[in-house]
Parts: C-alpha cells; structure tokens; sequence
C-alpha cells in the first residue's frame, strides 16, 4: 500500500504552494470548485489514504472506489472521506462538476469527534447517492463556504464548522435509519462499542511491518476482562453476529483492500493479517471471496 497522502502533499501537488496555516499547525480548512480545481480529463487519483478529511459534491457518470468497494455514479453523489479508508475516484465523463471542502481534524478540536459520525466510520455510508432535489439541498452550503472564508468576519471559521456539521447532518437524514449509530445505552452495546474500538484500532495496515495482534475471540474477551461467551452473546445482540463472523468481515475487507492495492506478496499480507502461514490465508480469502488472493489481484474490480 502506498504511503499515506498528508495534506501538505495535496497542495504541493495541486496547488505548488502550502497554506500558512498548515506550517503553524493550527487547524486547516478550504473549499474547492472542482471543475476550476480539476479542469477537464484530469489525471486519475491513485487509491490511498490520505491525512486529512474530504467532502466532495459530484455531479457526473464515475466510479467510487472507497475500502473494498466500488459505487457507481450515474448522476449526482455526496462523498465523506476521513484518513482511516483509501479511496479514489474513476472518471467516466469527460468532465465532473460540483465542489469540495478539504480540513484537518485539528480544525474541529474541541469542536467534536468527526468518526464518531456514521457517514466517517467504517461499516458506515460514506457514498450517498443524491437525487436533482438533494443537489439543491447541498449546493448552498459549499456556496456560503466560499462566501464565508473570503469574507473578514472574525469568527468565519465557527460558521465554516457548523456548515460542515450541516452536510454531515443533512446526509445522514437521506439514510435508512438503521444505518444511523445509536447512543449505547446497555451492557451488550458498550461491550460492542469497546469491541469495534478495539477491532478498527488495529486498521489500517500501512506497512510489512505492521501486524493485526488481537486475532479470535478469546483474544478479545481476554482484552476486555470478560467471559468468550459473554462477548458473543453481546454480540449476537447488537449485531445479529457472531465474535468471528465480525472478525473475519474485518480481516477480509482490508485483506482486499491490500491484495489489490499494493505491491505486497501475499506471504506478506497474511502476515500483516496475523496468519501464521500463507495457505492458511489463500484459503481464507478463497473461502469469503471465491477467488484466490493472486486471481483476485489479476481481475478488475467489479
């Protein structure tokens, strides 16, 4: 997998210049039309993880590669991106249209907790497909963006947060409300919060060096200080899953994500994944995925 992207290299790329504000390292916002930043055939955007957090408003025929997935847009999307998920995105018309904002988690310290929100947590929607009615729901909030970090207004940056609270709001209204986080409220949905705390704390997966520790069940209850049975009946609660069905989801997803995205050999990636030998991973992958790891790196996504 390719080295994270931080934001000081965005800029570098696009901009040739770095902010004033992101060498101070005080919180860093900005918006962007996107056909003015992107112009007509841009080049393709490599699928890594970038450093910063992205909410792009895409008019036009593409594809969004996000995680293991792939979601195709035939008219308009909402798109959240957070350090934690590679992404990229594959053009199919000439020319996309629509806007984005760029900004750094220290721009809402003390401000909230962004993964908390569902549209940035993994298992979430962070591709929300949109409708000509939504468009105009969207389109002025990235407007007002514009007019409020041009304008001289001393506390311009408390209103640019709160625009982006509003998207992120707004977006989560157009879900089914299951896919909405609840507040955990009993023992069997804090023990699952601390459980998914402790699984997505391991991902992701940046370098041959790196390895998944906390592997089976056991593992985790021994993490928590409570009883295998007890953490899969709480799990079966909250989820409707069992303790490795939730862990093999997780290790495919980014087992997937490496297979095809980086140049790693597989004896290295079932490593990083905390198998102990390779067959025992090829068997795996072929098991939630019918392919092996090398056919799946040969193929297309599809």
């Amino acid at each position: 997998m390719a080295k994270r992207v931080s934001i000081e290299e965005f800029y570098s790329s696009s901009q040739n210049s770095i902010p004033e504000d992101l060498k101070t390292g005080i919180g860093h916002f900005n918006v962007f039309k996107l056909d003015e930043f992107a112009g007509p055939k841009p080049k393709p955007m490599p699928f890594n993880r970038r450093d910063y957090f992205k909410i792009s408003l895409v008019s036009g025929r593409s594809k969004v590669h996000y995680a293991d997935k792939v979601v195709p847009v035939d008219e308009h999307v909402l798109v959240f991106s957070n350090p934690q998920i590679p992404y990229n995105w594959e053009q199919i018309d000439e020319q996309l249209t629509g806007y984005f904002c760029v900004f750094t988690a220290t721009f809402f310290h003390q401000f909230g907790t962004l993964l908390n929100y569902p549209v940035f947590q993994p298992g979430g929607i962070p591709v929300v497909q949109l409708t000509h009615r939504d468009i105009d729901r969207f389109t002025p909030l990235f407007q007002r963006m514009f007019k409020e970090l041009n304008s001289d207004y001393a506390f311009k940056y408390d209103i640019l947060r709160n625009l982006v609270f509003e998207l992120i709001h707004e977006a989560m209204k157009l879900q089914p409300a299951h896919t909405i986080a609840n507040i955990h409220s009993n023992a069997s949905e804090r023990i699952t919060s601390l459980f998914t705390e402790l699984l997505e704390r391991q991902f992701p997966i940046e370098s041959t060096g790196q390895r998944m520790n906390l592997r089976s069940p056991s593992d985790f209850a021994n993490q928590l200080s409570i009883h295998t049975n007890h953490l899969n009946r709480a799990l079966q609660e909250v989820e409707q899953k069992s303790t490795s069905h939730l862990i093999a989801e997780r290790v495919i997803k980014e087992a997937k994500i490496l297979v095809r995205h980086s140049n790693w050999n597989i004896a290295e990636i079932a490593f990083a994944l905390g198998f102990e030998e390779t067959a025992h991973f090829s068997n795996f992958f072929k098991k939630h995925t019918d392919l092996s790891p090398l056919k799946s790196r040969k193929i297309e996504i599809v």
